[in-house]
């Protein structure tokens, strides 16, 4: 058992190295986020560069150097696990009673504001950064790419976006697209193309049905032949009856159905119906009485 613990402890802090610190805004001016209770404090972005889950439940938190265990992070939340190439923010208000997610230090503006991230051992150093003094108010001080590259400043606008919580490269969007919503403001060009789509795949699968029962038709003239032994090359291209094979096969056809003699006379029979009783058959068989 104590090996088993030996090798899950040593798997899990393999694993904590790949925790980053991905983003970093000391001076928290209404611009970007707020916590749970709607306030608005400094925040410390981290990111999970494995490409597997990782538990940072048990890592210090701290922005002092010589006290490496200033904020240990709790065990027993389950928000504590980061899914793989995720992000997770602490806010950095020195009130750490409001839940996981608030460390028991703050930043400080206009000052350099170190921050590092400590093992469970306190004592094995994952990641550190060091805020200039000259990050202004609402900006954020950012890593170029997520868990890696180079550190730079982001005012929050087009060009440098602030992205607390999610990806700190954001894909651009596709200016021929912007360009044709623009002058599409309704969508009738758009319904046009979709629908010019629609019917030019019909029409393929049109073309690809007749096309098919054209080669089957064929196939089947072919193994007909073949089934006849005549040769493939004796197979007229065009096997269709002409008119006056059809007639003469018509005519023939009317002569073999009224080849029956026809009838001069008619020969009607009548039922003659008569009441019928047990009593009139047996007055039959009496004996007419003498006469005087």
């Amino acid at each position: 058992m104590m090996a088993l613990a030996c090798v899950a402890a040593g798997a899990y802090a393999h694993n904590r190295k790949a925790l980053r610190i991905n983003e970093v805004m000391v001076q928290n001016d209404s611009t970007s986020i707020v916590d749970e209770y709607g306030e608005y404090h400094a925040w410390i972005e981290l990111f999970n560069a494995n490409f597997a889950p990782l538990d940072i439940s048990s890592v210090y938190l701290t922005n002092d150097p010589a006290q490496p265990k200033k904020y240990p992070v709790p065990l027993g939340d389950v928000r504590t696990k980061m899914p793989k190439r995720q992000q997770i923010v602490f806010f950095a208000d020195s009130n750490h009673v409001k839940g996981t997610f608030h460390t028991s230090f703050t930043l400080t503006p206009g000052q350099d504001n170190w921050i590092g991230i400590y093992d469970a051992d306190g004592i094995t150093l994952i990641d550190e950064v060091t805020v200039p003094a000259s990050l202004a108010p609402g900006h954020s001080w950012a890593r170029s790419v997520d868990g890696s590259g180079e550190w730079q400043e982001r005012a929050g606008d087009e060009k440098s976006y602030i992205t607390p919580g999610s990806a700190n490269v954001i894909k651009g969007t596709n200016p021929k697209i912007e360009e044709f919503a623009d002058k599409d403001e309704y969508g009738f060009a758009m319904t046009l193309m979709a629908m010019c789509v629609v019917f030019s795949a019909l029409l393929c699968l049109c073309l690809c049905f007749y096309g098919i029962g054209s080669i089957g038709k064929y196939m089947s003239r072919l193994n007909k032949a073949r089934s006849k032994g005549v040769k493939v090359t004796e197979i007229a291209h065009d096997e269709h009856d002409s008119g006056e094979e059809i007639a003469a096969v018509v005519m023939a056809l009317h002569e073999h159905l009224n080849a029956h003699d026809t009838e001069s006379t008619i020969l009607t029979i009548k039922k003659m119906k008569r009441a019928y009783s047990p009593w009139s058959s047996k007055i039959y068989s009496l004996r007419e009485l003498p006469h005087k």
